[in-house]
């Protein structure tokens, strides 16, 4: 039914354990055990509840546990006793001990009681492979063992852990047919259970059906939206938690801070931090690794890096996001200067840490130091290179154009390349104008992910570069016959409390008329500059004005705009775009930072730009 035993916790193992001990090996007086009673008593009910008393006194253990185990079977006690099985279970689980060893235990218990089976699958949905709490519960079930209040809360804890929405909804209809869908605890764990199998939408109904809301239910919503993509939704909740005078504690401002990272909201994360000191959190490690992720994600890197400068305790999380942070924000020298104080520290990398440091290579064209630093990462330290580190080196290669050396990478990779080692090539196809090399990227994706709308705008844009105008739109006509719809670029500013969203042409927004205006200004003041647009990947063969025209309403143009019209003069815009800034945009930013004498940051999807004073933070590598 479950999983299968670990060889060394077997019956013959414990019985070799009890024979190799000697009468007192255990130290009876350090577990304050029940004493030889004055009158004569059942010697096995002595046995069975003195074993009981050196279970309870077994706190951090796991070796007195198999002696206590071993020191009952020397006496007599046999396994199929139910109260001995119950506390061995519960002492196994609260010990973090292997799972198969309390299986070994349970499995020869005659007629477990309920606080068993629940220990069964409490331990389960605690340890790394929480499966087989699922298969615990289906056995209760078909022994007829009624559950109670403490079932359901950890078993969708454990579904939670697995992500099974199927198995959740199932338990959820249970638990409101059984009328345990009213207990505070089982409503919280199915918020966390709907909100860690990515139904955020459901969390938040479930949520807003609970009477009373504890903390717990809070931070589970509130995670929910900012795990899944939802963190607009994050912070309007953590407006209602202040507003109903709920106090956060530290997942709340890890939560917190998170969304605020995903959206580039700077102002608010600050107050979050002024927050976590207010409240005491500024020793809290957790916090403060979303804390520097925050200030690395919003283009800060000075903050990101006194934070990390000021943390009392340090992790390898807390190095590996400055080190990102750092990479992704132009400073791949710094980034590479951190990790050697990482090692004069004798940190241990991680798989993720290395994924950092060849990050950090590949953004800024260190194509000798990233094939070093892959080479050091499996030879010094053993980690074998997973598909993450195989793509940072074809990225790596394929950025400072060497686009056949990566192919030829690909072709002797150890794995299997997948759809992102494909689609790595192909950009760097697009950017480089390889267009042999491209089409045959395009045909290994069209194999992996036939319907992956980035790969058509990438081998469009390719076309189109080389005024391949027929083929472009072939492309084009593919994906409106295939149902695949282009992924719409979006920018993100923050102001006033609020985060405003930008699509190319968008006139819906507030003060849309006073944005445009200064849109044109800007295009007459670009050209004064000497700026010409960059049309060779507008993606049809049309008039050079209308492309011009186009390339004028990128979303990432009017979010700027609207920044220069709301904000005072000399501060700082920042902006996050959900795609690659094109080349055209790149130039007029960096022209408009000059003209303006406004410092621009950008966070697209793969780096920052920093603009200021007409150069680019980059230096146009990206």
């Amino acid at each position: 039914m479950l999983s299968k035993q670990s060889s060394f916790l077997n019956p013959s193992f414990i019985h070799r354990l009890s024979s190799t001990l000697p009468h007192n090996s255990i130290n009876h007086r350090s577990y304050l055990p029940l004493q030889s009673p004055s009158s004569p008593e059942n010697p096995f009910l002595y046995i069975l509840r003195r074993c009981i008393a050196l279970l309870q006194f077994c706190a951090s253990s796991k070796f007195k546990l198999m002696q206590i185990h071993a020191f009952s079977i020397r006496h007599g006690v046999p396994l199929t006793n139910p109260d001995m099985g119950k506390h061995l279970i519960f002492t196994i689980v609260s010990l973090s001990a292997p799972m198969s060893y309390a299986h070994l235990v349970f499995s020869q218990i005659r007629s477990p009681n309920i606080f068993t089976w629940n220990t069964m699958i409490r331990g389960y949905a605690e340890s790394e492979n929480p499966s087989p709490a699922i298969e615990v519960y289906n056995h209760m079930h078909v022994t007829s063992i009624e559950p109670d209040t403490h079932t359901y809360p950890f078993l969708l804890k454990a579904i939670a852990k697995l992500t099974d929405i199927k198995h959740g909804e199932k338990i959820h209809s249970i638990a409101l047919r059984n009328g345990y869908e009213s207990l505070v605890f089982v409503q919280n764990s199915l918020v966390h259970m709907y909100a860690a199998c990515g139904q955020a939408e459901s969390a938040h109904k479930m949520f807003e059906l609970m009477p009373e809301r504890d903390l717990v239910a809070w931070n589970c919503v509130i995670n929910g939206f900012a795990l899944n993509g939802r963190p607009n939704e994050a912070l309007m909740l953590f407006r209602d938690m202040s507003f109903e005078g709920v106090y956060p504690d530290g997942f709340t401002m890890v939560s917190l801070l998170s969304a605020c990272a995903e959206l580039g909201a700077l102002a608010l994360g600050k107050r979050a931090h002024v927050l976590m000191l207010k409240v005491g959190f500024s020793s809290n490690l957790h916090a403060n690794n979303s804390l520097l992720d925050l200030y690395a994600k919003c283009g800060s890197i000075k903050e990101a890096q006194q934070v990390f400068n000021e943390m009392e305790e340090r992790n390898v999380v807390s190095w590996t996001s400055l080190l990102v942070g750092l990479a992704v924000n132009g400073f791949g020298e710094e980034a590479l200067e951190l990790f050697k104080k990482f090692e004069k520290e004798r940190m241990v990398p991680t798989e993720i840490t290395f994924v950092g440091v060849l990050y950090a290579c590949s953004h800024c064209g260190m194509v000798d130091e990233g094939f070093n630093y892959f080479k050091r990462m499996k030879e010094e330290y053993g980690i074998v290179p997973k598909i993450e580190h195989h793509g940072c080196m074809i990225d790596l290669l394929g950025r400072a154009g060497l686009v056949k050396e990566a192919y030829d990478y690909i072709q002797k990779m150890p794995l299997q390349p997948n759809a992102v080692i494909w689609r790595t090539l192909l950009g760097a196809c697009t950017v480089h104008g390889h267009l042999a090399l491209g089409e045959v990227a395009r045909t290994q994706l069209q194999q992996l992910e036939p319907g992956h709308s980035g790969d058509y705008v990438l081998l469009s844009n390719l076309y189109a570069s080389e005024s391949r105008w027929s083929d472009a739109q072939k492309v084009r006509k593919t994906m409106l016959s295939e149902g695949v719809w282009k992924t719409p670029g979006y920018s993100l500013v923050e102001l006033g409390n609020r985060v405003y969203e930008f699509i190319m042409g968008d006139r819906s927004h507030e003060r849309s008329e006073e944005t445009y205006a200064m849109l044109a200004e800007i295009t007459k003041l670009l050209r004064l500059e000497g700026y010409v647009p960059i049309t060779a990947n507008v993606l049809a063969d049309i008039e050079e004005e209308e492309k011009e025209n186009a390339l004028s309403y990128h979303s990432e143009k009017i979010a700027i705009a609207f920044m220069l019209v709301n904000t005072a003069p000399g501060t700082p815009i920042r902006i996050v775009k959900n795609l690659r800034v094109c080349t055209d945009c790149h130039v007029a930013i960096k022209l408009i930072s000059k003209v303006y004498g406004r410092e621009i940051i950008v966070r697209d999807r793969s780096r920052f730009h920093h603009f200021r004073n007409g150069s680019c933070s980059c230096r146009d590598y990206w």
